[in-house]
């Protein structure tokens, strides 16, 4: 989008939305009611998962509009400080169980000085934001408003798993439309902290030896690996279903403490599993059946609550967001149960896309312009079209002018067994690629798999790859029955996919897909269509522009690192073809 060229509307207009100090920082702009953009701060300043203030982000976004910071009428931040204190009557009723009584005191502690410490934030924003009025938004109202919104839909159930969120950790909304660009929704149920499935996932990832909060995916990778039966009990125990939802033993699973010196996990869990694995140490199958039993009741209470949802919504369609929506196993596993007919998970369903929530609902407070550009929107990041590309910090790289029609160029280059990154466009909202900052090969390539994992990508050897498929021929090789345009649930396979293309079959029998539609993203649609003309399989393997530990690329000079550091053939970058 290029800057707005008429005058800057008036300042109680302009809504900036704010992720930050906590995790996945970033920013989105509203202009009455528009959505200019989105970025994540890790897509700029390279730094994954950057809790800092989204600096790079907000700049980019002032610029794109044409506006300053003193135009900004009012800065929306994705927490409400005072909220954190709710979790303390809740104390009270814990003094009588030995597993959680030591914790109530640091516990107590930590809630309070969190909260404390969000509206020191809000005061710092407002100095920032001279002009703004701040707006602090309740976290789970932000995925709400956010997953619903991006949906389109007039109607559906929402539901939000995440971590923690305030004291939330899960709820349950209605959601209508009855006025375009006017979305409304009402929470009917909330479960709060600290029966928390983000925050039980979260800890045994870091019992495997992987990084909280980052690599997750990898566990749920690894669970199709194992056998769930040997701990199954243990977790049907530890995460306990209810007829509105689930607990947590605080046995297993300890109280939580907002700090990193405590612990999530007891003794008695490592006594009964495995101890913590070192990351350095290989993986054994107890891991692997561990990871296998986590995820299989992961997908029970998700599907779990997907039915809650259905019970006091009587909604035909679901919307889910929140860290655990990342989960793209449990969402498969709700859509295979049909509880409904349709599931929609935003392109950024993590706390990043609440920057975008955040915003809506300080925009909706306060304006009775609809909202638009949100929909179904998920390349919405800076582009780089413009300028000179200088190589001279690579020596070793060359460019050239890619010859003729640029999809066609591409697909003749997958066809012929090239691995090639792909920088095109706007950068893509949320952890996944999209077909602007990818990696794309050939799935009919053999040990297309162990290639990408050990020389590109450097990582784990079980990782599977995601499909990207033509939308109008899914149903030839998924199961999937729906949609699934931001590469956000895991799918069955037919059984020409088996026999064709099994590189992109991981080991549970499902594929992570992405169905590509012309009026979606209409470059990639033709690259599909160009390749399957070659191959007569309208299919191909898309990951992340990025190698392991770091963020997809979101500026050419990351992108360029990336081709010289990695077993990349080639780079597409903005029309020229770059290589080593």
């Amino acid at each position: 989008m290029s800057p707005l060229t008429s005058p800057p509307a008036a300042t109680s207009t302009v809504t900036l939305g704010l992720c930050s100090y906590t995790h996945d920082s970033s920013a989105a702009l509203l202009v009455g009611g528009e959505l200019v953009g989105f970025v994540e701060e890790e897509r700029l300043s390279q730094v994954k998962h950057t809790r800092a203030y989204p600096a790079r982000a907000v700049d980019w976004l002032l610029v794109e509009a044409g506006l300053t910071p003193d135009d900004v009428g009012v800065l929306a931040y994705n927490f409400h400080g005072p909220r954190y204190l709710g979790a303390l009557p809740g104390t009270i009723g814990m003094l009588g169980s030995a597993a959680t009584r030591g914790r109530l005191l640091p516990r107590a502690r930590s809630f309070v000085k969190v909260a404390a410490r969000t509206v020191r934030r809000t005061v710092a924003l407002q100095r920032m934001f001279p002009s703004a009025r701040i707006a602090p938004i309740v976290h789970h109202r932000a995925h709400q408003l956010y997953a619903f919104a991006a949906s389109g839909w007039e109607s559906a159930a929402v539901l939000i798993v995440d971590s923690l969120g305030e004291t939330q950790t899960t709820t349950i909304a209605a959601a209508r439309q009855r006025v375009p660009g006017r979305p409304q929704v009402r929470t009917l149920h909330a479960l709060h902290d600290p029966a928390s499935l983000g925050y039980a996932y979260g800890a045994v990832t870091e019992h495997l030896g992987w990084r909280r909060g980052d690599e997750e995916g990898t566990v749920m990778a690894l669970a199709a690996l194992g056998d769930p039966a040997r701990f199954r009990s243990l977790f049907a125990t530890g995460i306990r279903l209810t007829p509105d939802g689930f607990t947590l033993d605080p046995s297993l699973f300890l109280l939580r403490v907002l700090s990193s010196a405590y612990p999530r996990l007891s003794t008695r869990f490592a006594d009964a599993t495995c101890p913590p694995r070192d990351p350095s140490a290989p993986v054994e199958q107890v891991h692997r059946d561990l990871a296998a039993a986590l995820q299989e009741r992961a997908d029970t209470v998700m599907t779990h609550l997907a039915r809650c949802a259905h019970a006091r919504t009587r909604a035909r369609r679901l919307c889910v967001g929140g860290g655990v929506a990342t989960n793209c196993v449990s969402i498969g596993r709700i859509i295979e149960a049909g509880i409904f007919e349709e599931v929609f998970v935003p392109p950024a369903p993590g706390d990043a896309g609440t920057a975008i929530g955040a915003a809506a609902a300080a925009h909706l407070d306060g304006n009775d312009t609809p909202l638009s550009g949100i929909t179904r929107a998920c390349y919405l990041g800076p582009s780089f079209r413009d300028g000179d590309l200088d190589l001279s910090p690579w020596p070793g790289l060359t460019a050239r002018p890619v010859p003729g029609d640029e999809a066609e160029f591409l697909a003749e280059q997958l066809a012929g067994g090239c691995i090639v990154g792909l920088f095109r466009g706007r950068v893509e909202a949320g952890p996944r690629a999209l077909g602007n900052r990818s990696i794309l090969a050939s799935p009919l390539q053999p040990g297309v798999v162990e290639r990408l994992n050990a020389t590109v990508k450097f990582r784990e050897s079980f990782r599977p790859f995601a499909p990207m498929v033509l939308a109008e021929r899914a149903a030839d090789y998924f199961t999937l029955g729906q949609q699934a345009p931001f590469m956000s649930m895991a799918s069955g396979v037919t059984e020409l996919t088996r026999q064709r293309i099994p590189a992109i079959v991981h080991a549970n029998g499902t594929a992570r897909l992405q169905t590509v539609t012309h009026d979606g993203n209409p470059f990639m649609h033709a690259v599909l269509a160009a390749f399957a003309r070659r191959t007569g399989v309208p299919v191909l393997i898309n990951t992340s522009l990025n190698v392991k530990g770091k963020p997809i690329c979101g500026t050419p000079p990351m992108a360029l690192d990336c081709l010289a550091s990695s077993g990349l053939d080639a780079l597409l970058l903005e029309g020229r073809w770059v290589t080593k």
